[in-house]
């Protein structure tokens, strides 16, 4: 989240070219590689490769849940806070765009679909964003419904 006077999220969407949800919306961040201390530091590292985004900027907060998709990735939601004053460099090899979404629609339930609901994870959309939608974003649309859980659930 990025720490401006009306907090925003970002959101890159994945190269085209790619074998792996090729033009999906999705968070900077990726797979944890060996050489990794923790799932942070891969959040970080992934953030910096996909889009520049350097460590300075990132204060991190912590985890959300683990997060389970129907094809069997387990992803491990890292919420950071981020200082303005970077500057993106996105990574052609790794995505295509970054830009950034204003948190209060992102969490206003308003623009919640809920589509399907199973033992692994919430199939989600957040609309009328179509930038976050079922078909190009169900994993940072289900993410960001647990983000939303986590701070207005009571």
């Amino acid at each position: 989240m990025i720490d401006r006077p009306d907090p925003t999220v970002l959101l890159t969407q994945r190269s085209a070219h790619l074998n792996d949800h090729a033009g999906q919306i999705s968070f900077p961040g990726g797979k944890i590689d060996a050489a990794d201390a923790s799932p942070l530091d891969a959040a970080l590292r992934e953030a910096e490769e996909e889009v520049g985004l350097t460590r300075q900027f990132v204060d991190p907060i912590g985890y959300l849940d683990l997060y389970g998709t129907s094809f069997g990735f387990r992803i491990l939601p890292t919420v950071a806070k981020v200082r303005p004053g970077f500057e993106l460099r996105i990574n052609p090899a790794e995505v295509d765009d970054a830009f950034e979404v204003p948190l209060a629609f992102l969490m206003d339930p308003v623009n919640h679909q809920l589509t399907a609901r199973n033992s692994a994870a919430w199939s989600a959309s957040i609309t009328p964003c179509p930038t976050v939608s079922a078909t190009s974003g169900a994993r940072p649309a289900g993410i960001l419904r647990v983000l939303y859980q986590r701070i207005f659930a009571s």
